[in-house]
């Protein structure tokens, strides 16, 4: 049974009177997520010639990450204008939850994109019908349906800890680390929960997009004419720097040893995934994709 009400969002501590400063800062790259994911959701939907399976992802994605930055912006906002952030314990346990489905969905997402980018360059004769409307659909719904309930075990077994009076959570917002280091009883079972959920809804997805990749560059390398294998690396640009900047620093976090000397660097870390990866990944899909460029302009 918990036995504390309220938490402490410690945040990123003493910041030597430039607190306001990285507010400023962290609020401009808040709004630039906002509205660089708006333009994308807008441009495809309002453009015919992006309605093709790719673009209906890069949608899904776009409107994920929304939802992903307000899930923990917001609360690091507070964190530096505060030192001392309270956050009740049910609000704590729902933004964690919110945080954990919305990774996990992306992770989802970003394996369909690259099945999508396989069948576009391995398989192109039956491209058509293999991804059809329907079967994006379905692909979109299981990996928000799979994205949703793949926290939900290691929910049960966290939030069932026994928590005593250290209340305090060094972190801008409520992760899994620093709540696991809050607990006074035995976290074993829920670190192996936590474990063997991470080997399948992000390690999982992962190989699989990395085994999609392996045959996206093996047939890529196949193609004959150098203007054949620019424009099949171009299809897939984008997407493959979007996916190593997430794992990468996604990995990092996650694979870091934790301690109380590396509790700055795992901040540092948590914020490249959780604040500039999704600041970034608008700006990635817009110029390095001609497509979307020359639908940007039509819309302006």
């Amino acid at each position: 049974m918990t036995q504390i009400s309220e938490l402490i969002l410690l945040g990123f501590g003493d910041l030597y009177g430039l607190q306001y400063l990285l507010f400023g800062v962290f609020l401009v790259i808040y709004v630039v997520t906002l509205m660089g994911n708006i333009v994308i959701l807008t441009v495809v939907l309002s453009d015919c010639s992006l309605h093709s399976p790719m673009y209906f992802f890069l949608d899904h994605i776009s409107f994920l990450e929304i939802g992903y930055t307000t899930t923990i912006e917001p609360m690091m906002l507070r964190t530096l204008l505060s030192p001392h952030v309270p956050i009740s314990f049910s609000d704590c346990a729902c933004q964690f939850y919110f945080f954990a489905a919305l990774v996990a969905t992306e992770c989802f997402l970003l394996v369909v994109m690259s099945y999508d980018l396989f069948i576009a360059i391995c398989n192109p004769l039956h491209y058509s019908s293999i991804m059809d409307h329907w079967d994006c659909l379905q692909l979109a719904g299981a990996s928000w349906m799979a994205g949703f309930l793949a926290p939900i075990l290691l929910m049960v077994h966290i939030f069932q800890l026994t928590f005593c009076a250290a209340r305090e959570i060094d972190h801008f917002f409520c992760d899994l680390k620093p709540i696991m280091k809050l607990a006074c009883t035995d976290t074993q079972v829920a670190e192996m929960t936590s474990f063997i959920c991470t080997s399948l809804f992000a390690l999982g997805p992962f190989l699989l997009t990395l085994a999609s990749y392996t045959d996206i560059i093996s047939t890529i390398l196949r193609i004959p004419s150098v203007t054949g294998k620019q424009r099949a690396f171009s299809t897939c640009s984008s997407h493959l720097t979007v996916v190593s900047l997430y794992y990468g620093t996604l990995g990092l976090v996650y694979a870091f040893p934790s301690g109380p000397q590396n509790e700055d660097l795992l901040k540092l870390l948590s914020f490249l995934y959780t604040v500039l990866t999704p600041a970034l990944n608008p700006i990635i899909y817009t110029l390095r994709n001609r497509d979307v460029k020359v639908a940007l302009r039509k819309l302006v």
